[in-house]
């Protein structure tokens, strides 16, 4: 019964993660309005970094060369990921966001196919096909164009893929918190360069706006990933997929609750196929164990 509950529990604060992941897109779209992208993330970042260093840097140890290298790699990924989120969600909105982000979880095994020469199942053409019928309901708006923020969208959903499956692979041989501490800390530097290249210093920052850093820095990323590493100690990795990937319908439902986003009915069948092809990939087989894994360890 003990193990049962701790399950139980672990199922309910991963819950909380997915919505405060899915409130992510709200709010970033909300400070849009008062603050440039690259300026959000790189204070968000900075913020991250220290809060994770002054949280788990006690459980790091030394950090290498090779450690450095390693949390590099993955920690550009993580920049261009959030990069082209946050710039494509000044043209498009929270909702329809969520949902484009999530086609990650498709894009993985797809790209495992190419990097490793291995055929996918069945499950994966098929969700792929679901996938790209709900995006055109989402995105075409009965034209035959992209919207620009839907297409870097899905630039971005390929950049988390590629996060996802950088992490997999080098966190074999290295502590997460290490990887986890090193990757935040280069989407920081990378952000703060990006900020003062390309954007004006911000004049004036108001409480709201710092209010919503504190959010995205603290809840989004500091504590989404440590209760998201505890939980996934007591619960089975398919859990952690398939709750993790209601953040999308969580950015959609508070998209129209709090920021009062149209949500046409193609969007809604959209975003269902999108949905049921998340599902797919995470149920479809899961007794089986020889298949590339398309859990994500964090969505900072």
């Amino acid at each position: 019964m003990e193990g049962k509950k701790k399950k139980y529990l672990s199922d309910l604060s991963l819950l909380f993660v997915a919505f405060a992941w899915g409130g992510g897109f709200v709010v970033v779209k909300d400070t849009l309005d008062s603050m440039t992208p690259m300026y959000i993330m790189a204070f968000r970042f900075v913020l991250a970094t220290v809060v994770v260093y002054l949280a788990l840097h006690r459980w790091m140890g030394k950090i290498n060369r090779n450690d450095l290298l390693k949390g590099s790699v993955v920690g550009v990924f993580l920049y261009f990921a959030f990069a082209f989120q946050t710039v494509g969600l000044q043209y498009t909105t929270a909702s329809k966001q969520g949902f484009l982000t999530a086609t990650y979880v498709v894009m993985v095994p797809l790209i495992f196919m190419m990097l490793y020469r291995r055929i996918p199942r069945i499950k994966v053409f098929v969700a792929s096909f679901l996938t790209l019928t709900g995006i055109a309901l989402m995105v075409l708006d009965g034209g035959f164009t992209f919207n620009i923020g839907d297409l870097l969208t899905l630039v971005c959903a390929f950049f988390f893929a590629l996060h996802i499956i950088a992490i997999e692979y080098y966190a074999k041989n290295m502590h997460v918190f290490k990887l986890a501490f090193i990757q935040i800390g280069v989407a920081a530097i990378l952000f703060v360069i990006s900020a003062l290249a390309l954007e004006p210093m911000p004049q004036e920052i108001n409480a709201r706006t710092w209010s919503a850093i504190a959010y995205m820095g603290v809840i989004s990323t500091f504590a989404c990933f440590t209760v998201q590493t505890v939980a996934q100690k007591h619960t089975p990795s398919s859990h952690v997929s398939i709750i993790m990937s209601l953040e999308a319908v969580f950015a959609t439902l508070l998209g129209v609750l709090l920021l009062n986003e149209v949500f046409t009915v193609d969007m809604m069948v959209g975003a269902t196929l999108i949905f049921v092809a998340i599902l797919i990939i995470e149920l479809w087989g899961i007794k089986k164990n020889n298949a590339p894994s398309v859990d994500r360890m964090e969505k900072i």
